[in-house]
Formats: structure tokens, sequence, C-alpha cells
């Protein structure tokens, strides 16, 4: 263990979207960051693929929506709603700068962050487990306690360490960050990759009881998935996933299963989330604060995630400069940067957690997906109306 702990101005523990989008934003405003991952660089995980407007507008902003497009990131210029029997298209108009949606696959999107945060100064390291937290005398978060992947302890310390560890966040468990709000619904996923299939752009299917969808990815790739409520998920998905994808497809997306057996897939075994339901935790407390699904997850069924993360990292970031540099109080800045987050994620989390109860029909179904658009362009004209972030000299 080192005598002499490194002291940063920062320690951001997790460098997925969130953690790396923090870290990228405090390290081009001049901060001294830490970034350490359990994971190896460019490690997939499970996750929704699709970046909102509002994700594409902060990728855009900061510099880094070309590397995505780079990396072979089909644009994705129409939305396609199936609501029962019912079908129409919806055409993304040019707003802001963003004329086209991406959902890039995680290993592609993840390590552009990470990229983009070591080349603004940041140290980020891999392959770092960290097993708790440290102290000052008054109980204020000090720093961590972490050890290598050839299992070398250290420690390191910080004015202020972030938790963007996902959604079972070890920091929120060690900083006993409160759950102040929890959804009542929650759904379940399965999906995979075929290649040599044409799809309208991000389709997706709503039948009662069941949902399923298809959007352009990465080399080639169709991301093509199912969702469903948690007890179907378990009875038809746990023994034989293959037989159970295609039954829920069936069901909700009968179009969609026909074009399948044409293309190649899935390209790699399915995979699944047996559903958790959603919760805002509090997202900041003496020396340390919360990010991502650490410290907000709400249901993937709306495809929102990734915009959450990265929206949420840019409102921690300006919290974190408007402290540590600018020289405000620290908690009344956190305390701002929660109160944002929760406005803006409101209106989403409640029509987020209607539609993932499946407890509707047809109509009701169209009159909840009109209220997550709105939410989305209550979200993007706040992002859009935000100054640049600072940039050291």
């Amino acid at each position: 263990m080192n005598s002499h702990p490194r002291h940063y101005d920062v320690i951001v523990v997790g460098a997925r979207a969130a953690g790396a989008a923090t870290a990228m934003l405090l390290a081009r405003a001049g901060l001294d960051v830490l970034v350490v991952d359990r994971m190896q660089y460019g490690q997939d995980t499970t996750s929704t693929h699709s970046l909102m407007r509002g994700g594409v507008l902060q990728l855009h902003r900061w510099g880094l929506l070309d590397d995505v497009i780079a990396a072979g990131t089909p644009a994705v210029r129409q939305t396609t709603f199936n609501v029962g029997d019912e079908k129409f298209a919806i055409g993304l108009k040019s707003l802001h700068g963003v004329d086209a949606l991406y959902a890039p696959r995680r290993t592609v999107l993840d390590p552009i962050i990470a990229d983009a945060a070591m080349s603004a100064g940041a140290e980020v390291r891999f392959g770092v487990t960290v097993r708790g937290l440290t102290r000052r005398l008054d109980g204020r978060v000090r720093g961590i306690v972490a050890h290598d992947d050839r299992g070398v302890p250290f420690e390191a310390t910080a004015a202020l360490v972030v938790g963007a560890d996902g959604l079972g966040s070890n920091v929120a468990r060690w900083v006993d960050a409160a759950v102040e709000r929890s959804a009542s619904s929650a759904s379940a996923f399965a999906y995979g990759y075929w290649t040599g299939m044409e799809t309208e752009g991000f389709e997706l299917y709503f039948r009662p009881g069941a949902s399923a969808g298809a959007v352009a990815t990465n080399d080639g790739a169709t991301c093509v998935f199912v969702g469903t409520q948690p007890h179907r998920f378990r009875r038809e998905l746990m023994k034989d996933p293959m037989s159970g994808f295609m039954g829920i497809m069936r069901d909700a997306a009968p179009e969609l299963a026909d074009r399948l057996p044409a293309a190649s897939g899935p390209t790699t075994p399915l995979t699944r989330f047996p559903g958790r339901p959603g919760r805002m935790r509090r997202a900041f407390g003496p020396g340390w604060a919360l990010v991502g699904d650490a410290g907000y997850f709400k249901d993937p069924i709306t495809a929102h995630g990734l915009t959450d993360a990265l929206r949420d990292a840019e409102l921690l970031a300006r919290a974190i400069i408007a402290s540590v540099i600018d020289g405000d109080d620290e908690a009344t800045a956190l305390a701002e940067y929660q109160a944002v987050r929760d406005r803006l994620a409101e209106d989403l989390w409640v029509t987020t957690d209607a539609i993932a109860s499946y407890e509707w029909d047809a109509t009701e179904i169209g009159a909840l997906l009109m209220q997550v658009s709105a939410a989305m362009q209550d979200e993007v004209e706040h992002l859009a109306a935000l100054d640049p972030m600072p940039v050291a000299g």
C-alpha cells in the first residue's frame, strides 16, 4: 500500500459513458482527475444502444460525434412506430445541429469517451477493483482503497469521489445513498445481433404484453430486441432463450419475426436483462456524488439510459467546476445538480413507468409515446441553452 496516497481533485469510480464523460469534462476544465474501472478497456456491457437527440447533441458539442460516425455507426433519421395494427413513421427534423440519431455498440462508444478523457489529461486506469472508501475524522469521504489487475493495492485521495459504477453501485452502498424514489414497474429484455437485415430507421413495436424493436448499429449489424413482463421472461426466456425470444417477437412484431430468418444471426448469444424497477438515489453528500445508473436508473423500455448518462455527466461536471474552480459552496452546487437532474427526469420517469407496466391498450400506448417525445424535447431545449463547457487555457 502506498504510504503517501496520490491526491487528485476528483476520483471517478467507473469509466463507462457517465463516468468517462464526467472525467473528460472535468479534465478539460483543468482539474486533476483519476478514473478507475474494474473492467477492461473496450469491454462490452448490457445496455440499450440508442442515443436520443439530447445525447447526440452533447457528443456533437464535445467534439466526439465525428468519432462515433467514423467508427461505422449508421445514421438513423426515422423512427417507425408499430402500435397494434397501426404503423406510422416520424422523420427526424434537424434541430440544434442534430439531423440524425445513432445507436453505437458500447464497445465503440465507451472507448471513444474514455480516450477523450485521457486526451484531456485524466488518468484512466482499467482493471482496478475499488475495495472501499476512506474517510476523514468528520466522516467526509476522503478517497478510495483499491488494487490493480495484478493485485497490487493502492490508495488515492481527492476533494470529491464520484460513483459512476452502475446499477449495482458499490459507492452508493458505501455512502448509504438514500433511494428517494422507486418505480412500480419493470420490464425484461433480450437482444441479439443480426446481419444482412434492412431496417426502417429505429423500428419499435408495441402490443399488449410484449414489445420489440430493431436498430442498425456497428459492423453492419442490426440490434434486435424483445421486451415483456418479468414473469413471462422467467417462464419463456430462461430455459430456452432463442425459442422464448421468437415467441415474444411473434406476439409483439409478427412482421419483424418473419424477416429474421432471411438475415444471419444471432451472431452472438442473446443478452438478457430480467428487469429491475427504476430508482432515484440521493446524488451527493460530504465528499461524494453519484452519476449515471449509480444515481438514477429508469426502465430501459424508452431507450433513454445512455442519453441520461451523458446529460447527468455534464450537469455534475458543471456543479463540480462551480465548487472546485469557481469557489461556490459544494453542497449548494451539488444540490442544484440533483435538482436539475430530477426536474429533467420527472416527466420521462412517470411515462416510462407507465409503459413498463404493459398495462395499456393500443390507444393508451400511443398517448404515452407522445408524452415521451414531449419530455425529450424539454430536455433537449435545456441542454441546448447551456453555455459551452469551460476549457482550461
